[in-house]
């Protein structure tokens, strides 16, 4: 009998690399794709614990799975790290911040 592949190793997979890719647009889109990504790794893996000799790719989701873990504390960190930059500076302080980086960018050149 041939082996199976796991139904969802290979969304788990992209969504665990999305959400270390995209962990700095504010944290919000990484966290929620990591989210998705060990939800659906667990399914899998109740799949797989059932009937180990049957699927043949376990690795594709531990992978992502790690990658998912990975980009879930990146994105919490970063979102963290926003919100206490918005209590403490506000959004004007933001502002001037982002000013100021954008002119010595320019000047650098």
């Amino acid at each position: 009998m041939e082996n199976q592949k796991l139904p969802n190793a290979t969304a788990v997979l992209v969504l665990g690399i999305l959400s270390i890719v995209t962990c700095c647009c504010y944290g919000i889109i990484g966290l929620i794709l990591g989210i998705v990504a060990l939800v659906l790794a667990k399914k899998d893996k109740a799949l797989y614990l059932e009937n180990p000799e049957l699927y043949s790719n376990y690795s594709n989701l531990n992978t992502g799975r790690i990658l998912a873990i990975i980009g879930i504390v990146l994105s919490t960190i970063y979102l963290i790290a926003n919100i206490y930059f918005y209590v403490t500076i506000g959004q004007e302080g933001l502002m001037e911040m982002q000013q100021q980086w954008i002119e010595q960018m320019q000047a650098a050149q």
